[in-house]
């Protein structure tokens, strides 16, 4: 690695340190809840009709994706993440995270904010993100780079 990448690597890693640190404590939970259900449906009384089923997400899941929201990893525009690296189904998504490196952290931070921006408005995505593995490959990749002592 040639001296201009290691100031790359290293401004990166002085930005969003503590972001994936915080994030990093969820690692255990997204592990055990990866490719599980982490939402039920609220049907109401039993003896009343049901109107609406209301989603009832779990708390770790409601915690990560408040806690990631606050974080400098959050790009209103990650929809040119998509775009720029061709992004159009889930597979993408692991792939390229798979092989990302730490100069790809607006890679990082688009599928991240995408998944929790697009959740505000429509909160099965949130579950999506644990289920189909994204955020488990998401926070495995960002915490190895991050963590390691090679600079990647």
């Amino acid at each position: 690695m040639d001296n201009q990448d290691e100031k790359l690597s290293t401004k990166i890693r002085n930005e969003y340190m503590s972001d994936v640190e915080l994030l990093s404590k969820y690692m255990n939970w997204i592990e055990k809840k990866s490719g599980k259900q982490v939402q039920s449906y609220y049907d109401g009384e039993e003896d009343s009709y049901k109107l609406m089923q209301i989603p009832v997400y779990d708390s770790t899941l409601l915690a990560f994706v408040k806690d990631a929201g606050k974080t400098k990893l959050m790009d209103r525009n990650y929809r040119y993440v998509y775009t720029r690296y061709r992004i159009r189904s889930v597979e993408d998504e692991l792939r390229l995270l798979k092989h990302a490196h730490l100069k790809d952290i607006d890679l990082f931070k688009g599928i991240l904010s995408s998944y929790i921006m697009r959740g505000r408005s429509k909160g099965s995505v949130w579950s999506e993100g644990v289920q189909n593995g994204v955020f488990l490959e998401l926070m495995r990749r960002m915490t190895a780079l991050f963590f390691s002592t090679n600079m990647d």
